[in-house]
């Protein structure tokens, strides 16, 4: 389905996001909760390796530094130290918000959808005066992917490779933002319909989009 069909039509257009390293860089928070978590369990954490590897889910990191008897727990505290460490220092990316007015200008809709804990993602957009239109949450890779197609989204955006292989699995085009752990040859691997360094290219890419009814090409 094409961007001038859904137009035509009036369906709801929903446009997706990643959060962590695609909208907001939250690597200074994430940090400060790792190391309230060291400072909490006794347990050493190199919080600064840790923000060099977002976008899986909290478990998988979990379990690089936690016995698998103490991961449980270990979630459930950093979790409950997260929202007094790791939110006050998090700030929109470049573009970010430029990006997300373009889209309502569409006019569509924006879903954030994120590995992050719903409750923990709406705080950091509610900290910073982001207002979506619905937040998903705790879901990677084709979690993600199942998440697009019941909303119907027309395009996802993200900075890891499972983000763009969620969008391959859900038959969308998907943008790649270079802003997080992963490449632009990794992105463009990973099935990329385009790549940028950030998303201040976005607006006039989401442009190009509804001018021709198909995605525009980084080449």
């Amino acid at each position: 389905m094409t961007w001038a069909s859904l137009r035509v039509s009036q369906q709801p257009v929903v446009i997706g996001f990643d959060l962590d390293m695609t909208l907001l860089d939250t690597r200074r928070g994430i940090a400060a909760a790792w190391r309230a978590l060291t400072a909490t369990t006794g347990v050493h954490v190199d919080a600064d390796l840790v923000i060099t590897r977002l976008g899986p889910p909290l478990r998988e990191e979990m379990a690089q530094w936690f016995p698998a008897e103490r991961v449980d727990e270990a979630i459930r505290i950093y979790r409950s130290l997260y929202p007094d460490h790791a939110i006050s220092p998090s700030v929109a990316l470049p573009g970010a918000l430029e990006a997300l007015a373009a889209v309502r200008a569409v006019p569509a809709r924006i879903a954030v959808i994120t590995s992050k804990l719903g409750r923990l993602a709406e705080l950091h957009l509610a900290h910073l005066g982001i207002e979506v239109d619905h937040v998903y949450g705790d879901v990677f890779h084709a979690q993600k992917a199942e998440v697009l197609r019941e909303i119907g989204a027309a395009l996802y955006v993200g900075d890891h490779v499972a983000d763009m292989q969620a969008g391959v699995l859900a038959a969308i085009p998907v943008v790649g933002v270079t802003s997080g752990p992963c490449s632009a040859t990794e992105l463009r691997a990973a099935g990329a319909t385009v790549v940028f360094p950030d998303l201040r290219p976005f607006p006039a890419f989401l442009q190009g989009m509804i001018s021709v009814g198909r995605p525009v090409s980084d080449d």
